[in-house]
């Protein structure tokens, strides 16, 4: 089933402002909450449409991506709407509490915390960050414990109310005039003791997993970018959300390119006949070619940068330009020539009106010959 398109499930244009987009997320969260339209499928459908619409307008950056490349490019990057209503509401939990009064309750959501986010690491070739990638990475992280559903009890067992703070999770001291709550330090802020701890969990609520996903890699990154992949990071506390998985790029050194933002570098030797009589040489190039056929000028000197226009690396983020190439020329001199070549050479030497050292030579010993 296609996807409708987000400006068009909250009614808004393009250039809506984030209070108007608010303002009218409020208006459809209110008139299809559940809550509202008890067994109505279609109310329910409308109602998860629109959150899905409003965390994507609301975020600079998934808004930024929504703009260039629609629903695939929120999918490419992570983004898979919402599991379900608990999901929703832990992520807008301050919109259904303070402006609906339903949803969660001030005390779940207080004690609601969002999972921690991941980093991992990838690195692959200059090819790969030209042409995009898709890759599968395995990481570990921490996953809600099945068998005690992150209670850290053991399945049958209750925590017990903690004795020190008597259940508030708070201790007050007195210190003079002065009364000040701290958190408690035997249930560090639970209100709750667990005395049976769980077997698999150890009494953590949590256990670490071992997780395998599929990373597209966009054409154009470079070292140090970074895809950001929504609830992919562990698991949240008391019901909060999922954190995110953030993967960093590296880009290993070529062994003939070098880059600099979206243009590529390199370096070709050519003979000095090349240099001054010119000449077409084929040089490797990324791309659907491999191969270019680079011409060199007349008389190109050492040292000199032949720019290829779009040769370079793909444009990042829906750039359409790509970077360029830039050859440096360095000028390869022979340092054994036969005999004949000698006299080539010579002979040219003389046709520009040079007389070359080894030359004068070779006069001074004739005329000592001669002299004899």
């Amino acid at each position: 089933m296609q996807k409708r398109d987000y400006y068009e499930i909250l009614g808004v244009s393009r250039d809506a402002v984030n209070e108007e987009i608010k303002k009218v997320y409020r208006k459809l969260a209110l008139r299809y909450h559940p809550d509202k339209n008890p067994g109505n499928k279609e109310a329910e459908e409308k109602f998860k449409e629109a959150a899905e619409a409003y965390a994507v307008l609301r975020d600079k950056e998934k808004r930024q991506i929504y703009d260039q490349y629609g629903h695939e490019g929120l999918e490419g990057r992570g983004f898979r709407g919402f599991s379900g209503f608990d999901d929703i509401f832990s992520n807008f939990g301050d919109i259904f509490g303070d402006f609906f009064g339903f949803g969660n309750s001030s005390g779940a959501r207080s004690r609601a915390r969002e999972g921690r986010s991941l980093r991992y690491d990838l690195e692959f070739t200059l090819e790969d960050a030209f042409y995009g990638k898709e890759e599968e990475i395995v990481f570990e992280r921490l996953e809600t414990c099945m068998t005690c559903n992150g209670s850290g009890v053991t399945p049958g067992s209750e925590p017990q109310v903690c004795d020190t703070c008597q259940g508030r999770g708070q201790v007050i001291r007195s210190q003079g005039f002065f009364q000040i709550s701290t958190t408690c330090p035997s249930c560090h802020g639970q209100g709750q003791v667990i005395t049976d701890p769980c077997k698999d969990c150890r009494g953590g609520g949590k256990i670490r997993v071992e997780r395998k996903i599929n990373v597209k890699i966009p054409p154009g990154v470079e070292t140090g970018s970074q895809l950001r992949l929504s609830g992919e990071g562990e698991s949240g506390e008391h019901g909060g959300p999922r954190g995110d998985l953030f993967v960093v790029i590296h880009v290993k050194e070529h062994e003939f390119f070098t880059r600099e933002g979206h243009d590529l570098i390199c370096q070709i030797p050519i003979s000095f006949v090349q240099a001054a009589l010119g000449d077409t040489i084929t040089i490797p190039v990324l791309g659907d070619e491999l191969n270019y056929d680079l011409k060199i000028p007349r008389g190109t000197q050492p040292e000199d940068i032949l720019k290829v226009p779009g040769k370079g690396m793909t444009g990042l983020r829906g750039q359409k330009r790509k970077g360029d190439l830039y050859i440096k020329v360095t000028v390869k001199i022979p340092q054994k020539i036969n005999q004949h070549q000698r006299e080539l050479l010579e002979e040219y030497a003389g046709s520009e009106g040079l007389t070359l050292s080894s030359e004068k030579k070779k006069k001074r010993k004739f005329l000592k010959r001669k002299g004899k």
